[in-house]
This record gives structure tokens, C-alpha cells and sequence, in this order.
């Protein structure tokens, strides 16, 4: 079943925190993973998300996700980011068969 990591966040320096935007979609592809939302244009249409950043990523399972996460590569791109971001991931599994 599909797992999701949410991410949601303040980017505090951008310029360190593209060397992290770099490196990032290689881990996440090795993982069998990938982006649903990067960022982009985000409209709050009931309450309020009091984040700048949001990005989506989908892996096949809750297991790969964490094995991303884990990563050796994934650990050293991470560390390029600190101080450059405040951010907060969440791992959610997904509907069973797709369908909400």
C-alpha cells in the first residue's frame, strides 16, 4: 500500500537550502519514491496552515519510506540543510487501493 511523507515548512536560507533541493530527488527516486508537490503555489481553503513550504513525496510502502529516510544518502543531504530550513515530516499510509 502507497505511504506518504508530508512535509511542511519554513526555508530559512535559501541559498543553503537548494544544495539540499539538489541532492534530494535522487535519494528519493533510489527508494522508489517521488514528488507529488515540491513546494509551488499553496491557498489555504478552510483554516489556516501556518507553513510557507509543503512537499509531498509517495513510495510504494511505509517500508520503503523509512528505508528513504534512513539512507545513508538521504542523511547526508539532510545535513546540508540544517539551519537553512525548520521542517516536520510526517510518514501516513495511504487508502488501500487508491481511492479515497
Amino acid at each position: 500500500m502507497a505511504a506518504y511523507v508530508i512535509v511542511q515548512g519554513e526555508v530559512l536560507d535559501e541559498d543553503k537550502y537548494l544544495e539540499y533541493k539538489e541532492l534530494t530527488p535522487k535519494t528519493v527516486s533510489d527508494h522508489d519514491g517521488r514528488f507529488i508537490v515540491r513546494g509551488g503555489q499553496k491557498e489555504d481553503l478552510e483554516g489556516r496552515w501556518d507553513t510557507s513550504r509543503v512537499v509531498v513525496l509517495e513510495f510504494p510502502s511505509m517500508d520503503h519510506a523509512r528505508r528513504w529516510y534512513a539512507s545513508e544518502e538521504y542523511q547526508a543531504a539532510k545535513r546540508l540543510r540544517e539551519g537553512a530550513a525548520n521542517l516536520t515530516f510526517t510518514l501516513i499510509e495511504g487508502v488501500p487501493g487508491g481511492s479515497g
